[in-house]
């Protein structure tokens, strides 16, 4: 980003995955790039569609949930899985222009046809190692928040 460009807005990142380790590598492979933006964590699908929907703890006016600007989204958890999680969003005009991405342990050419087919934004397969994460979140935070322009709200 060049010192002509207008400061970038922060926004909230909300990862659905319900592996705490991932969650937690995850935050630490972010940490390591020039990220500055919140991260918060839904534990499963359910979990995620309570978040955005303001329902179950989520409702409680005193509990901070703010909108994400953006989602990253595992497709294997309990309750609600990545694949129903991202059907509802897509699918409600109140939640479809929040940009998700697929980050999943999962390459099967089936889930990447249909995470697209859903209207996923980006699919990413996690690498197997912590240096191979952060070097997939430095792309990712810059691809995501110093390139490309996301509709105000998100």
């Amino acid at each position: 980003m060049s010192q002509l460009d207008p400061p970038r807005r922060p926004m909230t990142i909300l990862m659905a995955d319900d592996d705490q380790d991932d969650r937690e590598l995850t935050q630490d492979a972010l940490k390591g790039t020039s990220l500055t933006n919140e991260v918060r964590f839904a534990v499963d699908g359910q979990d995620l569609m309570d978040y955005l929907r303001r329902a179950g703890c989520y409702a409680d006016p005193l509990v901070d949930a703010p909108r994400p600007g953006i989602i990253l989204l595992d497709l294997n958890m309990p309750k609600k899985d990545g694949r129903e999680a991202l059907a509802e969003i897509k699918s409600d005009e109140a939640l479809r222009q929040i940009p998700v991405v697929v980050l999943t342990t999962s390459n099967d050419e089936a889930d990447i046809f249909h995470t697209y087919d859903l209207g996923v934004n980006s699919f990413i397969t996690k690498p197997v190692t912590f240096a191979g994460l952060v070097k997939v979140m430095r792309t990712w935070t810059r691809y995501w928040f110093e390139i490309v322009d996301l509709p105000e709200g998100s």
